[in-house]
């Protein structure tokens, strides 16, 4: 549109002196807390698997996926030629378009090769949390009527033994020693797929109904391309179970267009190249994993790293030392885990000057982390991303060139061919003004067609204004400023209101984040018979601190207002999280009144 408004007045124009008019015009004009992402690149319009093949034509040679932990590497090629021989043995048993696909595993070969077999048959890929349990499973299946099952012999989770999945399956289909898959619980349920990942520790032939993932695959010798299978851009083919900072997960229906054009966008802002090697501890099961992570490498030709099957911090230092890594994915705890090892001595220092940028997310990124991220590791083009599942995930994500402060105060500004507002909590048809607080909304090509088989739930949050626009209600508390930065102020769930004042608790958790003896903190609500709410913070003090609750309130008096003074101070080990790392604060809260109630917290 600018380069269009000064041509009609005949004047030339470069792309940078365009940009810089651009951002003059947006803090001329940006009065309201409404702004657009960028309309270049054009949005890609053809599906996932035809994107891949001129990934493929042209990068075929390359490193696609490396798995240390498995030592294999696929090529583009290979990763090609893989998916199509288990996409057509996966057709021989009645995979087909549409058929709702769910795969429970790690971080693995198996996992990327399925991927991309699944989006080439049209079937829709559900990735499970592998820490779900035998009930959630069923839920998930029965919720999605889901015809096949992947799994793994046995489920590897952050700082845990391996578990037998054989429990879980006898849950699910009861008669292990069944010729053939019939479940009460999950009627729909045609096959189970098992993938030995136990190392012989777990015997697969105990379960005679499944089918064994190698099986599979050589049925499918024949590796050339499949026949059109009918796809569209449009078609749904993923759904993610939000992973939610509430008790009740929803299937969220993205499709070709919106994983593919987010992964491009990612990647694009993080300037990745055919010679960025990307590491990424974080879960494929989740949109961090495999659309931040393997869509945004695989749009660019990138290799990524695979470290473990669960997040592990010294693998994955080892695995960037070792492949010579030049981007780092992680949540901050994930970060504060690997900068420990390095403070210990158990890793060396040695082996990261290579690695120049990642992706920070999940939750907000401490100023402190950050600066030792960039001291430490050498990531001084790390990028902070927002989003949430429903939108594909990301919205909003810094550059590698933004400002420092920035980079440390915001979630970036908007990726091309998205919209953002800030509207008023209790009116969504108020947009307020620039630097006012309120509901982030987001809209664009990125938002999910919808939850699964709840209309209900869908309408609640994907609601069009009074053009027609569809926009998705986020829930977070946000300010847009002049220049079009977003900063995420909290959840409109989380504000603690106190004797009718608004309490942020990121400003009382940045507060205590300060203080050197603070590990971790997550500030809640809880009740209060005077104030209607008051202030309680959940504290994982460092090791060997002796840190006190008076203390603490005397940190936080000096610095914030009386106000925002904790009334209770826990004292925690870990919090319950989501599988993005995000604190569950509904859970706190639980936590937190049976300890009032035990009269605790007090001290």
């Amino acid at each position: 549109m600018l380069r269009t408004l000064v041509a009609k007045r005949g004047i030339p124009l470069s792309s940078q002196v365009a940009a810089q008019i651009g951002r003059r015009l947006v803090r001329g004009l940006l009065t309201r807390a409404f702004c657009e992402g960028p309309s270049e690149p054009p949005l890609l319009k053809v599906t996932v698997p035809e994107h891949f093949a001129s990934i493929v034509q042209q990068h075929g040679d390359r490193p696609a996926v490396i798995s240390r932990h498995q030592n294999t590497t696929l090529t583009y090629d290979k990763l090609d030629r893989q998916s199509n021989g288990l996409a057509r043995g996966l057709a021989s048993i009645g995979v087909k378009k549409g058929d709702r696909v769910a795969v429970s595993l790690g971080n693995n070969i198996e996992f990327a090769t399925a991927t991309y077999a699944l989006f080439k048959l049209g079937a829709i890929l559900v990735p499970l949390n592998p820490a779900f349990t035998p009930i959630q499973v069923t839920s998930a299946l029965s919720h999605l009527d889901a015809t096949h099952l992947i799994i793994g012999t046995e489920t590897n989770l952050p700082r845990k033994d391996p578990r037998s999945n054989i429990t879980l399956l006898t849950h699910l289909i009861p008669n292990i020693n069944g010729q053939s898959v019939e479940s009460e619980l999950v009627p729909s349920l045609k096959n189970v797929i098992l993938v030995e990942n136990s190392n012989g520790r777990i015997d697969r032939s105990d379960v005679r109904y499944a089918t064994k993932y190698e099986d599979i695959l050589e049925n499918g010798t024949a590796e050339r391309a499949l026949s059109d299978q009918g796809l569209h851009p449009n078609d749904i083919v993923n759904i993610q179970f939000t992973s939610g900072t509430t008790s009740m997960p929803k299937a969220s229906c993205l499709t070709h267009t919106s994983i593919l054009n987010n992964g491009k966008s990612i990647g694009d802002r993080m300037h990745l190249t055919p010679d960025d090697i990307v590491c990424c501890p974080p879960p494929l099961f989740h949109c961090f994993g495999c659309i931040l992570g393997y869509m945004a490498t695989a749009t660019h030709g990138s290799s990524i790293i695979f470290p473990a099957e669960a997040f592990n911090a010294l693998a994955t230092l080892k695995a960037v030392q070792e492949c010579r890594a030049t981007a780092l994915y992680g949540v901050p705890t994930m970060f504060i885990a690997e900068l420990d090892l390095l403070a210990s001595g158990t890793v060396s220092y040695e082996g990261f000057q290579y690695l120049r940028t990642g992706i920070a997310a999940g939750s907000s990124v401490p100023a402190e982390l950050m600066r030792k991220l960039h001291k430490t590791l050498n990531l001084t083009e790390l990028t902070i991303c927002y989003g949430m599942t429903e939108t594909s995930p990301v919205s909003a994500m810094t550059t590698t060139d933004d400002p420092l402060e920035k980079r440390l105060d915001s979630v970036g500004r908007l990726l091309p061919h998205v919209s953002a507002k800030v509207v008023d909590p209790a009116d969504w048809n108020r947009v307020l003004n620039v630097g006012e607080r309120g509901e982030l909304a987001v809209s664009g090509y990125l938002l999910m067609k919808g939850y699964w088989a709840d209309e209900k739930r869908t309408r609640e949050v994907l609601v069009p204004d009074d053009t027609g626009t569809m926009w998705m209600h986020t829930g977070d508390e946000a300010i847009i400023d002049e220049d079009g930065y977003i900063k995420i102020t909290g959840r409109i769930k989380d504000l603690i209101i106190k004797g009718g004042e608004n309490i942020h608790p990121l400003e009382v958790e940045n507060c205590l984040l300060a203080h050197p003896d603070v590990y971790e903190v997550s500030v809640v609500g809880l009740p209060d018979e005077r104030y209607g709410e008051t202030v309680a913070a959940f504290i994982v003090p460092r090791k060997k601190s002796e840190l006190k609750t008076s203390e603490v309130r005397g940190w936080v008096k000096d610095r914030l207002s009386h106000q925002l003074v904790p009334k209770y101070v826990f004292w925690v080990d870990t919090y319950p999280k989501t599988a993005s790392g995000k604190i569950q604060k509904f859970k706190l809260r639980e936590t937190g009144i049976q300890l009032i109630r035990d009269k605790k917290g007090l001290e």
